[in-house]
């Protein structure tokens, strides 16, 4: 069984919870959200130690932007909560998800992801 943890970052949540004028320009917000999170993969965070595998789930008009070395990148085909339970559920390993969605968080806590 795979011990590297899986980080899952909901890109809408996590782009949408800052008023910057990311509604102008989806994309572009979220390739700067992909590219602050690159370095997460080797460098982990305080309680989560290096490797970390790292995957942002984009959806909408962000669909396209693309991955770069440490930050996979997800286009989901439609809700990109789905997306996001989907990978959870088919990890077969430790998941931590990083969202303020309420219903989200719901149903990837039933599935054993922890959330942030």
């Amino acid at each position: 069984m795979e011990t590297q943890v899986l980080l899952v970052v909901d890109a809408a949540n996590v782009v949408g919870s800052r008023p910057d004028g990311w509604w102008r320009d989806r994309p572009g917000a979220t390739a700067r959200l992909r590219d602050r999170l690159a370095g997460l993969a080797a460098r982990g965070l305080a309680d989560l130690p290096p490797p970390v595998e790292v995957v942002l789930v984009v959806e909408g008009a962000a669909r396209g932007v693309p991955p770069v070395d440490g930050v996979a990148v997800v286009s989901a085909p439609g809700s990109g909560d789905d997306a996001i339970v989907d990978l959870v559920r088919t990890a077969g390993r430790p998941c931590v998800v990083v969202t303020a969605d309420r219903g989200l968080r719901e149903r990837v806590t039933a599935l054993g992801a922890t959330v942030r």
